[in-house]
């Protein structure tokens, strides 16, 4: 019985899968929240839809497919905020049409050109056939990530919160701004080899949507966004060698679960409900 439960571990591509699942997770706990109270679900969204055009421009030119990616999703969240600015045109109606746009440019591009990539692996990773180069490349963005959220928390609350009063106390909002978009492309970037850009997606919302429905406050609602963001990337890759199913799929399926599971308990429970404090 012990054996067959340690089986995964003897296995060097489950290592690597295990190890490179836990770093794309960790940031992507620590951003969930953010990204859940300021609305930008959808952005999220955009971005990792965004990066497939930079993919394929980054091959073709010999670029790392990392940096085609990043470009990519700044080029997707510049244009949004150009856009949303110059415009009557609402932020989600924006975004909606960027991503969009940028993603059927990549799958065009990706039709064109002659290329080793396999287009299902970027849309939805190849977790059991990373390397431990992808691993240390992973876990650079994720130390960059983490870095930048930890030492800026507070002044990013306070800007997810009420961006006007940070502006009036002399913070440099587009600063912020920009700067939780970056982090935000590079994660997605961190996130291409391991879990491709469409299962990207559910696991930068999913974390901080259920730790938003256990606690109101920040400081414990980052806590738990990590911890279940984490805790679901391992035990998906670790289920997924017993039940032969991809690893990515099988994490975003247990993260919905746990929604599932955190929203029936949390209606037994409204008092726990309400806006969520600093």
């Amino acid at each position: 019985m012990i054996d067959t439960l340690l089986l995964p571990f003897q296995f060097a591509f489950m290592q690597q899968a295990l190890v490179i699942a836990a770093l794309v997770a960790l940031p992507m706990g620590l951003i969930s929240p953010y990204l859940v109270l300021k609305g930008w679900s959808l952005m999220g969204d955009a971005i990792s839809h965004a990066v497939l055009p930079g993919v394929v421009l980054a091959y073709v030119i010999g670029l790392p497919l990392g940096a085609g990616a990043f470009a990519a999703g700044m080029m997707c969240a510049l244009a949004v905020g150009y856009l949303k600015e110059n415009s009557r045109v609402k932020e989600d109606t924006v975004m909606g049409v960027v991503f969009s746009g940028m993603f059927g440019l990549g799958i065009v591009l990706f039709a064109m050109v002659e290329s080793e990539l396999h287009l299902l692996h970027v849309l939805f990773g190849d977790m059991l056939g990373v390397t431990w180069a992808d691993v240390a490349e992973t876990g650079l963005i994720a130390t960059v990530a983490v870095g930048f959220v930890l030492l800026l928390r507070r002044d990013l609350l306070l800007h997810a919160f009420d961006a006007q009063h940070a502006r009036a106390i002399g913070l440099p909002v587009r600063f912020y701004h920009y700067g939780l978009l970056g982090v935000l492309a590079l994660t997605i970037v961190g996130a291409l080899k391991a879990v491709g850009i469409i299962m990207a997606i559910a696991m930068l919302i999913a974390p901080g949507a259920i730790a938003f429905l256990l606690t109101r406050r920040f400081g414990p609602m980052l806590a738990v966004s990590t911890t279940v963001a984490v805790v679901c990337a391992i035990v998906g890759v670790y289920l997924s060698f017993f039940i032969d199913s991809a690893p990515a799929p099988t994490i975003v399926v247990l993260m919905s679960a746990v929604f599932v599971g955190v929203f029936a308990y949390s209606r037994l429970a409204p008092a726990e409900n309400g806006a969520v404090e600093t």
